[in-house]
Formats: C-alpha cells, structure tokens, sequence
C-alpha cells in the first residue's frame, strides 16, 4: 500500500495538486486545524469522512463560521449548501480516486461536486486508502455498489440500493445518483490539496 500511495501522490501533485500524507484521521484533524484560518469561513460537502475526524465541532468551537447542512434544520439546509459553497474554504471527501489520479464523485443535489469544480479560494479533500481504484470502472463499481448503498441506508432512503447493496440505476424519487464529476486534473479556478490518510475513512 505504501508503495501504492507514493505513486498516486506523484502523479495528483504532476496533475497540480496539493498533496499531503497522513498516519491517521486523528492526524488529519489537528493539521487541518492548524492549516486553516481561524477567521475562514468554511464549507462542509455532505462527507461522511469529514464528519468521521471530528473538525467541524472544533472548528466551530474556535470561532470559524461552519456552514454545512448535516447540522442544520430541515427547513434551512438548502441554504446550508448554499453558504457553504460560498466559503473561503471547503473541506469534503472524495468517492473514489484511481491510481491515474481521477477524483470520482456522485451527488445527489450537485452542490459538493460544484464546490469540488469551482467557487471557494481552496478546497481540501479527504481521501481514505479504501478509496482507492484502479480505474474508472472500478471506481463507479466502488461508488454505485458500496458508498452509495450505505449512504442510503444512513440517510433511510427508500432506494433499491439501500435494500440490496447493489445499484438497480432506478428512478426513484429518492435516488441521490444525480450528478456524477469526475476529476482528471487539479481545477484551474482553485488550489486542492489532497489529504491521503493511510488509513480507511468514510465508505
């Protein structure tokens, strides 16, 4: 895994990025905690990983406004995802990424693979070693039949994945798979730094 890991970190920094190893989520946190402004306003994306090393309570008990819908009411989380697109600073995860350095995300509502793309002066990632793929069809196959399934059950989705495990590409009213980014290269609007945790975070 190592060995692994030193080939995708050379190839995401000659495709532009940021890229920044860590042991452990734990150590994930306290650099973010240093990294970040404590005056920034900062952005969540729906991330599981993000809430799994605990910085958004400690950002907040600092000081930085956090804008994330997860902790907001029902009634105010669309313009939860609003604001937090309109940070300084937006932190998220990605679904996949791929040995070619490809960042692969699905969303439901678009408004993480947006932020992801264009908007906020810099974006960190979160990337778990479970995360990584192969290739693009491995990724897909992570993303559709693994991330997705259990974020349905999470989120108590009457989606076929959520009773299955597996991807039915359904129609339903529910179904988050709406919009699908894939990352070839850094964007150009924005510096991303790239957090490889060597250890498994999110699904």
């Amino acid at each position: 895994m190592t060995e692994r890991l030193n080939r995708l970190q050379e190839t995401l920094e000659k495709k532009g990025y940021t890229v920044t190893r860590l042991p452990s989520p734990e150590a994930a946190r306290e650099y973010l905690l240093h990294a970040i402004d404590p005056t920034a306003t900062v952005g969540i994306g729906g991330s599981i990983s993000v809430r799994e090393i605990g910085i958004a309570p400690e950002l907040t008990r600092r000081g930085n406004p956090v804008f994330w819908h997860w902790t907001a009411d029902r009634e105010q989380m669309a313009e939860a995802r609003i604001q937090a697109n309109r940070a300084e600073i937006y932190l998220t995860s990605t679904n996949a990424i791929t040995d070619k350095g490809q960042l692969v995300n699905i969303d439901g509502f678009g408004n993480r693979v947006a932020a992801m793309a264009f908007g906020p002066e810099k974006v960190y990632v979160l990337v778990g070693q479970n995360k990584l793929c192969a290739g693009l069809e491995e990724a897909m196959e992570r993303i559709k039949n693994v991330a997705c399934p259990q974020n349905a059950r999470r989120l108590g989705l009457n989606t076929p994945c959520a009773h299955t495990g597996k991807c039915a590409d359904c129609q339903s009213s529910q179904r988050f798979c709406n919009a699908t980014l894939i990352l070839d290269r850094c964007p150009g609007s924005h510096p991303v730094e790239i957090l490889l945790v060597q250890e498994n975070l999110g699904y």
